[in-house]
């Protein structure tokens, strides 16, 4: 897989709302920044954050556009990207959208997301 790959996996296993198809693609010491500000640090910490998530967003599209590769090595890459969602909440249309930067780092033969800080459109 190459890390242009890695990201139509990251939005594939995110519309499933299962975290045994998210878990893979996260490594065990990564960092993710919600765009709400709240930090999740390990893989125990995400996957509270995410389950979370998949219970109260009800049918849930997320989408990735503009991505702006950084840095592509063997190793590792970095991208900036626009983000979008929606779902239910509740039974009520909700949606957001905004910014974020990801590092990707090349592991026992496959990409995994490191870090990941989500903010606003603004």
């Amino acid at each position: 897989m190459h890390p242009e790959e890695f990201i139509k996996s990251y939005e594939t296993a995110l519309a499933s709302q299962s975290w045994k198809n998210v878990e893979p693609l996260i490594h065990a010491n990564a960092c993710i920044t919600f765009s709400n500000g709240s930090v999740h640090k390990g893989l125990q910490a995400i996957k509270a954050a995410f389950t979370k998530n998949f219970l109260l967003i009800k049918d849930e599209k997320y989408f990735i556009t503009d991505v702006h590769w950084v840095v592509k090595d063997k190793e590792y890459a970095v991208y900036l990207f626009n983000f979008n969602w929606s779902g239910l909440i509740d039974s009520q249309h909700a949606s957001g959208s905004g910014r974020g930067t990801t590092t990707l780092i090349f592991e026992n033969g496959r990409w995994v997301l490191v870090s990941e800080h989500l903010g606003s459109a603004k």
